[in-house]
This record gives C-alpha cells, structure tokens and sequence, in this order.
C-alpha cells in the first residue's frame, strides 16, 4: 500500500481517537455537573435552553463560590440561629405575613454569616445552588411568596405556610452543614 494512503488512514484514526477522547470528557463533565448540581442542571438547561450554556454558567457558579471563603458556623452561632428560627415560627402564628419576611431576613443572615455575598437574590440563589443545589429551589419559590406578600398581595395563608417549609429546608442547612467542598467544588 502507498505510504500516503497509510499516513491518511494514521490522520483519520488520530482524528477519530482525538474526537472520542473529546467526546467521552464533555459526557464525563455532563454527568459530574449532572451529579453535583442534581436538579439545578436540569433548571439550568431549561433556562438557558441549551445543555453547554446551562454547563459553563453552573462551572462558572462553581467557580466563583470556589473563590468565596464560606464557612460552618460555630456551635454557638448554630444555637443563636436555631433560637431566631424559632422565633420566627412562633410568629407566624399571629402573623404569617411577617414571620415570611423575618424568615427570609433570618435566612440571609445566615448566608451572611457562612461566607455568601448579599448580591441581588438571583446571584445568591446560584451561589447557594453550588453548595445547596436540593434546596435552592426551595429558597427561590418561598423568595418569590415572600415577595408577593410584600407588595402587599393577598397571599393565601397555605402559600405563606409553603413559604415558611421552603425556608426551613435551606434554614436547616445552612446551620446544620459544614462547609466542606461539594462534589462541584472538588
């Protein structure tokens, strides 16, 4: 066989090795950002509408949280957190209305405290979203609840309640879980 026809063949398997090197990386990639960020990928690709936007924005949140210095609280922080939390729900009681509004100061108190920048809420729901990716949707419906009654909408007491369950899953934790690199931040 003519040595050009053997050095074409060599390019093209190469080529094709390269490609499915390629290939096999991104779906790796997929799968670990799949895996890490749970159903936040899947919101991410919905929102972006194309699965490589959806997995450089959730790579780029990664990153920036990446730089941030989050924390665990101490005991004693836990305590005084777990006591306003508290608090707040034995307000919602006599006024639902308000204790929503106490909850999502309370929970932006402990984001505070754990290292989180106090962007706008969306750069805070992706930057929870690394750490957090289970509840962050949580933290965006009981947001958008607190939100609504805030403008002083007529906010059906069982939304207010849903409200409060959302806050409470991200609440917990946000006190209860040591800032130890997640499976995005390895």
């Amino acid at each position: 066989m003519n040595p050009v026809v053997w050095l074409v063949l060599a390019v093209v398997v190469v080529a094709v090795a390269l490609a499915a090197v390629w290939l096999s990386s991104r779906r790796r990639r997929s799968d670990e950002l799949r895996d890490a960020f749970g159903p936040e990928y899947d919101r991410a690709v919905q929102e972006h509408g194309e699965r490589g936007d959806a997995e450089r924005d959730l790579a780029a949140r990664a990153e920036r949280v990446e730089q941030l210095h989050i924390r665990s609280l101490s005991e004693d922080e836990s305590a005084h957190f777990a006591e306003a939390w508290r608090g707040v729900q034995a307000h919602f009681v006599d006024d639902p209305e308000v204790a929503i509004a106490q909850a999502d100061e309370l929970v932006a108190e402990v984001m505070q405290s754990r290292g989180y920048p106090m962007g706008n809420f969306e750069q805070r729901a992706a930057d929870v979203s690394v750490d957090h990716p289970r509840v962050v949707e949580n933290y965006r419906a009981a947001h958008a609840i607190a939100s609504r009654s805030a403008t002083g909408d007529d906010t059906p007491t069982e939304d207010l309640r849903q409200a409060m369950v959302h806050y409470r899953a991200l609440f917990d934790e946000l006190i209860g879980t040591p800032a130890t690199p997640s499976p995005s931040r390895r």
